[in-house]
């Protein structure tokens, strides 16, 4: 079988899997890292979203032979880390504003608005309703409004 490489929320490990195997099913069956969810398994819901390098991607759609050992995946769970605190400011707000209602598209969700607001900030610039405009992860509860307001309220403490 197959070695695998790579650094999971600070960590370096290494994984056998096929070549093939979809790294969200490496994450969530292999390593037990449930956070990112599975939704379509194609991308378009972006339940899944987690990040690799710091930019948001679907681990859906990623074969786990396209991640190198010199990779770094951060899910929902590596978040708080990242800040060294025990949650994320944009966890924060979520909390604050009472956002989730099923909850199960949130991790996705925040992970895609954490990407978004470092997006915005490394061009020297907040985040406007163009970026909001632009995350495209489904919420079947339909909590957008409180999404858009939590998004806002955690990139002020970001």
């Amino acid at each position: 079988m197959p070695r695998h490489s790579f650094k999971l929320n600070g960590e370096q490990i290494t994984v056998e899997a096929e070549d093939d195997l979809r790294l969200l099913w490496v994450l969530r069956d292999l390593l037990g890292v449930t956070g990112p969810k599975y939704g379509c398994g194609i991308g378009v819901c972006q339940a899944c979203t987690s990040h690799i390098n710091g930019k948001a991607f679907n681990p859906c759609s990623v074969p786990v032979s396209k991640i190198g050992p010199e990779d770094e995946v951060t899910t929902i769970e590596g978040l708080p880390a990242t800040v060294g605190k025990d949650l994320h400011p944009m966890q924060e707000a979520w909390l604050d504003l009472d956002v989730s209602q099923c909850g199960y598209c949130q991790p996705g969700q925040i992970m895609a608005a954490v990407a978004k607001v470092r997006q915005a900030a490394a061009e020297g610039r907040e985040i406007d309703d163009a970026d909001l405009d632009s995350i495209r992860n489904i919420c079947r509860c339909g909590t957008y409004n409180r999404i858009r307001d939590a998004i806002r309220a955690g990139a002020e403490r970001m």
